[in-house]
């Protein structure tokens, strides 16, 4: 089903009146109109959010009484050792926390459960080793926990003191850990729901600093780390993909500043290997695109405490060296989600009633189980249906799947109504993870079509494009652009304003970019305007605007391509086809 382009109604009247009172272009304004902005009023206020306007951590449920107990560990001198997640959220979330107590002479450690061979979260096996090692010690959880009904209980029984900090989705029943800190417990009214771990992590901290300091204010010295704190934060909220809405749009706004002013060594090395160093200003694009990849592959190939000692490291030779490390093993995990992606779709194609059917469910012994949730993304998207894709471990004959939703299914509810043929299961709505035994994949692949069969349909608006307005490319002055940008931060719930235009002409030969030629690239050229256009990851689309022959019309974001100093206006092409007027 092709897309499909939509634009809101939108009324010229208010248009003119945030033009007016804002004194901004008609272009932006009719931007915010088409976000549902009516009066300046209401746009300044949420495109000039302050950090003031944070909520105070105290009010975040669980926090006054966590503090209490991590001071009095501190001031006992007893371990605390941070259990984190190996994701980019967990491992920004374990590195701000660490910084905390190094703040305060904590002595202080992680543990970061690895990838493959414990998965995510809390693990019984886990909970023995740290108590064994030190009985005496607290633990402390970020970014995981609170569906660990198991692991706390054995951690109350062997008389392990156990924090709880999370972001995800309870079940009915909660943890018995000696504090669960969450933005959503049962019985709370913290007024912003979506913060992700790392936002829960950065309230913890600000609690932590605000108890030790003076009249309920942080010091100067723990003010200068909360402000350096807010970039991590950022980082794994963007990296979670939570709405930047709120408090999250805050974190990201500031933290995104405060990553070029305020960044650790290893935060310095990561940036230049990812060619953002020396920029005066950072977009969300820029963490989601070059960051946050990098240090999620370090998690994904199983090496996550590697990422985490990036991020806390005060040798600039060794955050050198771990920096062009991540970068490696990011490229080695691009080579295998290539690879992956192109044995998934010649699978399907092998398959027929498999393209059919309204999920898929697909499985191999060569897949690494660190890379396939990238992929079922991917496959998701291209094939337009929820898919989950298993790795099957050659030994035990389980397999290990990572789920991913398509046009707003509830996954973690399918999952649910299939869980007679999982091993085990979990995550949210849009992602999830399962295992199954490889003789009940056939079972599985069955049963979950045909709930989806039964309760979602993919309709035209789930498929939908939500233009903000129809322009000529001339319009997108270098200065429009940065007007565009000043909107920002873009993400989740806040996309970056999406454009249109009709009788565009494709100039010379649309080509073909980036490693294993996924990306396209191509000129184009309206009413004498001429610009460059990416798509990424969609190098098929030379082929088929080549074949075209004529005019065509596209919906794009504009974009700033800033590259050795030099700045261009580019587009990032979202989608074409041929002019219904050629």
């Amino acid at each position: 089903m092709a897309k499909q382009w939509r634009f809101p109604p939108v009324d010229d009247a208010i248009v003119r009146q945030l033009s007016t009172e804002l004194r901004i272009p008609t272009l932006i304004a009719q931007v915010l109109a088409s976000r549902g902005f009516r009066s300046g009023q209401q746009a300044t206020s949420f495109l000039s959010a302050k950090l003031a306007d944070l909520h105070d951590p105290d009010t975040l449920p669980g926090v006054l009484a966590a503090v209490e107990l991590i001071v009095n560990a501190v001031n006992a001198g007893r371990r605390i050792t941070i259990y984190g997640d190996y994701d980019v959220d967990g491992v920004t979330s374990t590195s701000l926390l660490w910084h905390c107590l190094q703040l305060l002479g904590a002595k202080v450690d992680y543990y970061i459960p690895h990838r493959l061979e414990e998965g995510y979260g809390l693990n019984c096996d886990a909970i023995r080793s740290l108590h064994e090692e030190d009985p005496t010690r607290l633990v402390v959880t970020v970014d995981c926990g609170i569906t660990s009904i198991q692991e706390a209980q054995l951690a109350k029984e062997l008389g392990l003191e156990l924090i709880i900090t999370d972001h995800h989705q309870f079940d009915e029943s909660l943890p018995d850990a000696a504090v669960l800190v969450h933005p959503r417990l049962p019985g709370t009214d913290y007024p912003f729901g979506d913060l992700c771990g790392a936002g829960v992590a950065f309230k913890l901290a600000w609690g932590i600093c605000k108890r030790l300091g003076e009249g309920g204010r942080a010091t100067p010295r723990m003010k200068e780390f909360l402000l350096s704190a807010v970039g991590l934060a950022a980082i794994g909220t963007i990296a979670d993909v939570v709405p930047l809405l709120g408090e999250n749009r805050i974190i990201v706004r500031y933290g995104l500043v405060s990553l070029t002013q305020r960044s650790s060594r290893g935060l310095k090395a990561l940036m230049k290997v990812c060619s953002l160093d020396g920029r005066e200003v950072l977009q969300s694009e820029d963490i989601g695109f070059a960051i946050a990849p990098r240090i999620n592959a370090a998690g994904r190939l199983g090496q996550a405490r590697l990422a985490v000692e990036l991020l806390t490291t005060e040798d600039s030779a060794r955050a050198i060296a771990l920096a062009d490390y991540l970068n490696e093993l990011n490229k080695n995990r691009q080579t295998v989600e290539r690879r992956i992606l192109k044995q998934a779709k010649e699978m399907v194609a092998e398959h027929p009633e498999w393209q059919a059917a309204p999920s898929l469910v697909l499985a191999d012994k060569d897949w690494h189980p660190g890379v396939i949730g990238i992929v079922a993304s991917r496959v998701a998207e291209h094939f337009q249906k929820p898919t989950v894709l298993i790795s099957l471990h050659r030994d035990d004959n389980i397999g290990q799947g990572s789920c991913r939703t398509f046009a707003g299914f509830d996954l973690h509810g399918g999952l649910q109504a299939c869980r007679e043929h999982l091993v085990t299961f979990g995550g949210h709505k849009a992602a999830a993870g399962v295992k199954v035994a490889a003789p009940k994949i056939e079972d599985f692949r069955a049963a979950l079509a045909a709930f989806v069969a039964e309760h979602h349909v993919v309709v035209e608006r789930d498929l939908e494009v939500v233009v903000d307005a129809e322009v000529r490319l001339a319009d997108l002055t270098h200065e429009a652009v940065t007007k565009i940008e000043e909107l920002g931060p873009f993400g989740a719930e806040h996309r970056r304003p999406i454009f249109s235009a009709s009788r565009v002409d494709v100039v010379g030969k649309p080509g073909r970019m980036g490693e294993g030629d996924r990306h396209l690239s191509v000129q184009l050229k309206h009413y004498g305007k001429s610009m460059r256009a990416i798509a990424f990851g969609q190098g098929d689309w030379a082929e088929e605007m080549a074949a075209v022959g004529g005019p065509i019309s596209i919906c794009f974001a504009p974009t700033i391509n800033r590259f050795r100093g030099e700045e261009r206006v580019e587009m990032q092409l979202i989608d074409w086809k041929p002019d219904a007027k050629s």
